[in-house]
C-alpha cells in the first residue's frame, strides 16, 4: 500500500530496517564522525572545571534546538534569566531554559537508569513544565508551517504507541553489531516518527541523541552542540525524514546524521579550545593585574562557568563572604575582565570576551 500522508502511520515497522545499513559511504562517514567525536570527548580534559562546559555549551544547544521548533530568544535574555529566574519574562526564554534543565535531568538520570520510555517521559515533562502522557486518542498531523499542508500523520491509539515505544526502548538497549552512530540515526528517526507525546517530541528526541552517545561511552558529559548542525540544514533535515517514511531512503538520512555529528563535534571541539585559550589568557592577566589578596584560580574559573556572574556565586563557591565577594568582582571589572550592569535590584557582572566567543557562528 502506498504511503498516505493523511493516514496515521500505524504500519511504522520496528527497528532495524531490513536493508544494508553498512554501505561503503556510510562506513566511510562513520570513521570520520567517530574520529571527530573521540577528539571532542578527549577535549573535556582541557577544561579544569567541568561546570564551564556543562553550563555554557548546553545553553547554546538549548537555544538552537528550540529554534528548530520556532521558539526564538536571544543569548542575552538566556544568560540573564539563567542567573536571575525572575528576569525570564517572555515564554520563549522560559522554554529554552527548560530545555537545558531537561538535558541536565536526563544526564543525571543516566547515573541511575538506562534510557527508557520512563526517562523520556520525565524529560518531556521538564521541557513542558507539566505532566505528560502518551497520546491515547486522536491523530497528530505534522504540517508545513509555510503552507499548512499535512506532510505526515503519526501513529495513533494508545496501545499501538506503547507497543512501538516498547520496541524502540528494546532496540536502544540492544548491544548489537551495528555501529552506534548508525543506530543513533535510526533511533532518532523512529522516535520522531512515533511522535508519542502531544508536544515536545522534537526537543525530547534531540536530547535522546546526546544521552544515547553518553550511554554508549562516546561522550562523557552533554557538550555536543548537535542542534546547531540540524538548524543549519533544517530543510534537509525534514526532507530526509520524510524520504525515509515515504521511500525508505535510509542511506541519505544516515549520512546526513553522521555529517551533523562530525561537523558539530569539530565545531564544539574548536569552541572548547577557544575557551581554554581565553581561560589561560585571563588567568595570566588576573595574576599580573589583580591584587594578590584577590586573585585565585577558583575565582577566575568561576567567571567562566557562564558569561553572567553575580556576588552570590562567589559566596556559594566558598571563595569569599558576601561583602568581600562583591569587592572581588569589582576588582575584576577594574582590570577589564568583567563589566557590571544593574538588573532590577541586583548587580550582574558580564564576561564580554566569553560572551563574544559563545556568540560566534
Amino acid at each position: 500500500m502506498a504511503f498516505n500522508r493523511l493516514r496515521p502511520n500505524n504500519e511504522l515497522p520496528p527497528l532495524p530496517p531490513a536493508i544494508d545499513l553498512e554501505t561503503k559511504p556510510i562506513l566511510k562517514k562513520c570513521i570520520s564522525a567517530h574520529r571527530a567525536l573521540a577528539t571532542l570527548k578527549g577535549a573535556g580534559d582541557l577544561i579544569p572545571n567541568q561546570a564551564i562546559l556543562i553550563n555554557a555549551i548546553p545553553l547554546q544547544e538549548a537555544k538552537a534546538s528550540s529554534e528548530i521548533e520556532n521558539i526564538v530568544t536571544t543569548g542575552d535574555d538566556l544568560y540573564r534569566a539563567s542567573i536571575i529566574p525572575s528576569a525570564a519574562t517572555d515564554p520563549q526564554t522560559k522554554e529554552v531554559l527548560r530545555y537545558r534543565s531537561a538535558l541536565r535531568r536526563g544526564y543525571d538520570l543516566l547515573g541511575k537508569y538506562h534510557i527508557s520510555n520512563v526517562v523520556l517521559k520525565e524529560i518531556c515533562e521538564v521541557l513542558l513544565d507539566r505532566e505528560v502522557q502518551i497520546r491515547w486518542f486522536g491523530d497528530t498531523k505534522i504540517k508545513n508551517r509555510a503552507t499548512d499542508e499535512t506532510i505526515y500523520t503519526a501513529p495513533e491509539g494508545g496501545d499501538i504507541l506503547r507497543d512501538k515505544l516498547d520496541r524502540l526502548e528494546q532496540y536502544i538497549r540492544e548491544g548489537n553489531s551495528i555501529d552506534p552512530l548508525i543506530r543513533l540515526a535510526l533511533i532518532h528517526y523512529q522516535f520522531e516518527a512515533i511522535h508519542p507525546f502531544e508536544d515536545g517530541n522534537g526537543r525530547t528526541g534531540r536530547i535522546l541523541n546526546i544521552l544515547f552517545l553518553i550511554e554508549r561511552g562516546l561522550l562523557d558529559i552533554p557538550v555536543l552542540y548537535l542542534s546547531r548542525g540540524i538548524i543549519a540544514r533544517k530543510n534537509d533535515y525534514y526532507r530526509l525524514l520524510r524520504q525515509v517514511t515515504e521511500e525508505g531512503a535510509w542511506e541519505e538520512w544516515i549520512l546526513f546524521m553522521l555529517s551533523v555529528i562530525e561537523e558539530t563535534s569539530v565545531w564544539t571541539y574548536e569552541r572548547i579550545l577557544a575557551i581554554r585559550h581565553l581561560l589561560d589568557e585571563t588567568t595570566e592577566k588576573c595574576k599580573r593585574e589583580l591584587p594578590s589578596t584577590v586573585y585565585s584560580k577558583d575565582l577566575v574559573e568561576l567567571v567562566f562557568v557562564q558569561p553572567y556572574c553575580k556576588t552570590q556565586f562567589v559566596v556559594d563557591a566558598g571563595i569569599a563572604k558576601r561583602q568581600t565577594a562583591a569587592s572581588y568582582l569589582q576588582e575584576m571589572e577594574k582590570i577589564g575582565v568583567l563589566e557590571s550592569r544593574k538588573i532590577g535590584r541586583e548587580r550582574i557582572y558580564i564576561h564580554p570576551a566569553l560572551l563574544h566567543l559563545l556568540r560566534e557562528p
